[in-house]
């Protein structure tokens, strides 16, 4: 059973920096995709940043220039460095990974880690 362990939330100031780390588990060879994503209080859930194994990532034009996702492909592990924290970018924020290969299967679907809440406040 593949499973997604989100940390490095918490509270931070207008302007401030915070870095959100996602491990996956389960016997994982390889992962395709694996990115973050934000739900704000009475909001849909919405892409923050993804990055592929091979390194190609995608954004939110919201967050351009201020986040960045990385990972390490060895660890099964995603990383989000974000800067120039704002208010509205206090949400839950989710760990997804997906297209999982194990030593039973390839997954061809979506895992999500139970979230990590970031609050943007003075």
């Amino acid at each position: 059973q593949v499973q997604l362990v989100e940390s490095g939330g918490g509270l931070v100031q207008p302007g401030g920096s915070l870095r959100l780390s996602c491990t996956a588990s389960g016997s994982i060879f390889s992962i395709n995709t694996m990115g973050w994503y934000r739900q704000a209080p009475e909001k849909q859930r919405e892409l923050v940043a993804a990055i592929t194994g091979g390194g190609t990532t995608n954004y939110a034009d919201s967050v351009k220039g201020r986040f960045t996702i990385s990972r390490d492909n060895a660890k099964n592990t995603v990383f989000l460095q974000m800067d120039s924290l704002k208010p509205e970018d206090t949400a839950v924020y989710y760990c997804n990974a997906y297209g999982v290969l194990t030593e039973r299967a390839y997954y061809n679907m979506n895992y999500w880690g139970k979230g990590t809440l970031v609050t943007v406040s003075s």
